[in-house]
């Protein structure tokens, strides 16, 4: 099976899972806490929890992976989230409300981007880092599409009835895409390797950092990405009261709007000129768009024209780092081992990710905006650093295939 099909095929996936699994949830809490007599805030302290369970729950979903191969957990993940959809869909109670909520983020854990990229791995190491770049141009879209699909649904149906139908969505597009790359996977490692061992390449990539020095350098990257998914969510979630509390209530939806351009158009510029860059140069160059983006607020604030800055800087940052965090742990490890490795990073982010908003909003009670956002600007820096201390190739290193 082509790479090019594959990237497709979890395209359509992706965009449908992280819609229905985590961009649809602002669109319809209003609703659910409303019904429940919760507030807003509780409904979203609920996904903040959920958020960290399930990101306890991705190293050892990592480690299924790289047993039993990527494409049979995402089929078992699409089952599972059209059970945790339709059971938060049927909830009758705040306990099982919730208990929904953390079904969904489990679920996530086995369809979203931690799987995909694992699985483009599987298929063929040796262009994984440039199908993970084409995949998240394709997913890149979701929220584009979703955020008006969800709102445009919930005009006519109640957020039990748009959760039935996403349910559905998994279990008659999602599902028999994955039990097709299942299939296709299952093929070529059955090709490659003994039926006693879990998916392996003939062409597996190793990676440019030495076995010895391999425990600081994965260290210095889980902290670069923690700071980086603490800025990135601290933003994602505070963007409208934060532009408003600086002076920028009127046009504070507007100059959030032009995030999302700017993630694709971020990922695009990769795809087209990155592959002269190696991947912890491209973390590096995400990383610092993030103090970049945060000075640039501080400085102009409450100037519309800064504030847009603000939003295109950021939305740059979110892009490339969706594809580093992909690419860099292939670049720096190599293949072996690479689900696990993928499954500890993302349990890492997704815990920093879920306590960011809670974190930020006590910042700005106690400190007001301007000295919390210079505490995210020197926060953001030590990021930069952390990449940069890994070490490593100025240019991209060359993938060679070793033999198994």
């Amino acid at each position: 099976m082509k790479s090019r099909t594959a990237v497709l095929a979890l395209g359509l996936t992706q965009i449908i899972g992280y819609g229905t699994l985590y961009y649809s949830f602002s669109v319809l809490a209003p609703a659910m806490a409303r019904e429940f007599g919760l507030s807003t805030e509780w409904i979203f302290g609920a996904l903040s929890v959920s958020l960290l369970v399930g990101g306890l729950c991705a190293p050892w979903v990592g480690g299924w992976i790289d047993r039993r191969g990527a494409g049979r957990v995402m089929t078992i993940g699409s089952l599972t989230a059209a059970a945790a959809l339709t059971a938060c869909a049927l909830a009758e109670s705040t306990t099982t409300l919730v208990l929904g909520l953390i079904a969904i983020q489990i679920a996530s854990t086995l369809v979203q981007y931690s799987a995909s990229f694992t699985l483009l791995v599987q298929l063929n190491p040796t262009k994984a880092q440039r199908s993970i770049t084409y995949l998240t141009l394709m997913a890149g879209f979701s929220s584009t599409l979703f955020w008006p699909f969800t709102t445009a649904l919930h005009t006519r149906l109640d957020w039990h009835q748009v959760y039935l139908l996403f349910a559905l969505m998994h279990l008659f597009i999602c599902l028999p895409v994955h039990g097709w790359l299942m299939v296709q996977t299952r093929a070529i490692s059955d090709r490659r390797a003994p039926l006693d061992q879990a998916p392996r390449s003939t062409a597996a990539v190793a990676g440019v950092v030495d076995g010895a020095a391999r425990p600081r350098a994965f260290a210095l990257m889980l902290v670069g990405f923690a700071i980086q998914s603490f800025v990135t969510s601290t933003f994602l979630v505070h963007m409208l009261p934060m532009l408003t509390g600086l002076g920028l209530a009127k046009a504070s939806v507007l100059v959030a709007s032009v995030f999302g351009p700017a993630q694709v158009l971020s990922r695009f510029t990769n795809m087209t000129f990155g592959g002269r860059l190696s991947q912890r140069t491209l973390a590096i160059i995400a990383s610092g768009f993030l103090p970049l983006a945060t000075a640039i607020l501080l400085a102009t604030a409450p100037s519309l024209a800064g504030a847009f800055a603000f939003a295109i800087v950021f939305g740059l940052s979110s892009g490339l780092s969706s594809i580093v965090q992909g690419t860099l742990p292939l670049e720096l490890f190599g293949s072996e081992g690479y689900g696990k490795r993928l499954g500890r990073l993302t349990s890492v982010r997704l815990v920093v990710s879920s306590a960011a908003p809670f974190a930020f909003a006590l910042m700005t009670e106690r400190f007001g905006y301007p000295i919390s956002l210079s505490l995210i600007a020197v926060l953001s820096t030590f990021a930069v650093l952390a990449f940069l201390a890994i070490g490593g190739p100025a240019r991209p290193g060359v993938e060679t295939p070793r033999a198994e």
